[in-house]
């Protein structure tokens, strides 16, 4: 099942260890689509397995809570092959997380994967600013760019 209705887009953000940048881009993608009276089913995933289970990190929660978005109960999981059927659109932080997820990517996949920011003019082939092994001020570059993917979504949707 891709899922319950076809008139609702499917998104799953993906980065490395789905703790900073994929649920920074599902908190800004979930505000932006309510905002617009959009219906979207929304989610995130890591490449990797180290955080699985684990809540999105302190300082990614502190910059959505300042956007007056809360992701605090999001909880880390790893990609797994059968995404590629669930969801209708795949976005990857940069391209490691693109070549990572296409390697276990199905032959019977649907979900379409490409970078988050190929969806914002000006931005193709350019990767989400990774600010894991940086300050705060990391995390708000973060949040403007997963912002404008946001943005770039909903325009992508408001016109079905």
């Amino acid at each position: 099942m891709k899922h319950d209705r076809s008139d609702v887009p499917a998104i799953l953000f993906l980065c490395l260890g789905n703790i900073c940048r994929s649920p920074l881009a599902e908190g800004a993608a979930r505000a932006a689509f309510a905002e617009a009276g959009i219906a979207a089913r929304l989610d995130s995933a890591g490449t990797g397995d180290w955080h699985v289970g684990k809540a999105p990190d302190p300082r990614a929660k502190a910059e959505a809570r300042r956007r007056g978005t809360d992701i605090g109960a999001l909880c880390a999981r790893q990609l797994v092959a059968a995404d590629f059927r669930h969801f209708d659109l795949i976005l990857a932080a940069d391209t490691q997380n693109l070549r990572d997820a296409r390697a276990i990517r199905p032959s019977d996949a649907t979900g379409e994967l490409m970078l988050m920011l190929d969806l914002v003019p000006g931005r193709a082939g350019e990767s989400v600013v990774d600010p894991y092994y940086g300050d705060e001020g990391g995390f708000a570059a973060t949040w403007a760019d997963v912002s404008a993917v946001a943005s770039a979504l909903v325009s992508k949707f408001s016109s079905r």
